[in-house]
């Protein structure tokens, strides 16, 4: 069985099955249980659909739990892995922005999830407030209650559309020193709202699937492109393969910073 062939979230593991082959699924499953004591449910997952990114899960192996607690940077995470997306492959992306974060920074990070970053990010370094969007209630949901059990006084969970919500941020007069854009590859790409939400001298840190050799140009004229339609100006700072995705293609990272 392939090293990366599945993730364990809490005490979940979730089987890529397009990884493997489908008759021999049950099988694996069952040598996952029998080789981890701590993992009690298997679960396969075939594909993310909709907007939401919603796993299409098949329960394989052990309990039929859905719900479990995971830990992460010494964080904890609730969260229902049939309802929720979450992704325990990013969690040195995490670290790596947490650690990017200066003392009294206001972060903005976009398509929250259940506030993995933002938990990360009010664990490891000293910012001043982090703001979370996320469209789904069910994940924003669980995000507040993840706020809840690690007692951070210093995350706003704000459930909903980004193109709605940075609006009315903006008209408040809040703007931010990073903006963290933690979906890739979305229809529309967000760049308007991350534009308007930025200051002079903001960092943002856009996310996309590229193909290698795509990497990092594609990106960077998409970046280009719609700063030129904001009347921005930018400078990238930064690029970085956050994890191969499949044979030669590849989850991505652009920094760059609004200049002054």
């Amino acid at each position: 069985m392939p090293k990366n062939s599945f993730d364990i979230i809490g005490k979940i593991a979730v089987l890529q099955i397009r990884e493997l082959q489908k008759k021999n699924e049950k099988k694996t499953a069952d040598k996952i249980l029998k080789s981890n004591k701590n993992i009690k449910s298997v679960y396969g997952k075939y594909k993310i659909t909709g907007r939401l990114r919603l796993p299409k899960l098949k329960w394989l192996a052990g309990t039929k739990d859905t719900e479990t607690m995971h830990k992460e940077s010494g964080c904890l995470m609730k969260i229902d892995v049939k309802t929720c997306y979450f992704s325990p492959r990013l969690s040195n992306d995490r670290i790596e922005m947490a650690k990017k974060v200066k003392k009294n920074e206001i972060v903005l990070v976009m398509f929250s999830g259940i506030a993995p970053y933002a938990l990360v990010i009010a664990k490891l370094s000293k910012a001043k407030k982090i703001y979370c969007i996320e469209l789904s209630r069910e994940a924003s949901k669980y995000a507040r209650e993840n706020v809840r059990l690690n007692k951070f006084k210093n995350i706003e969970v704000l459930q909903g559309d980004v193109k709605r919500i940075v609006p009315k941020l903006a008209k408040n007069k809040i703007k931010f020193d990073r903006i963290i854009m933690a979906r890739a590859q979305l229809k529309y790409d967000f760049l308007k709202e991350a534009f308007l939400a930025a200051k002079s001298g903001t960092i943002i840190h856009f996310y996309d699937f590229l193909k290698d050799e795509e990497f990092p140009k594609k990106a960077v004229e998409k970046i280009n492109e719609a700063a030129k339609k904001s009347g921005r100006k930018i400078k990238i700072i930064g690029w970085k393969k956050v994890r191969e995705i499949a044979p030669y293609k590849y989850h991505v990272r652009i920094d760059f910073r609004i200049k002054r």
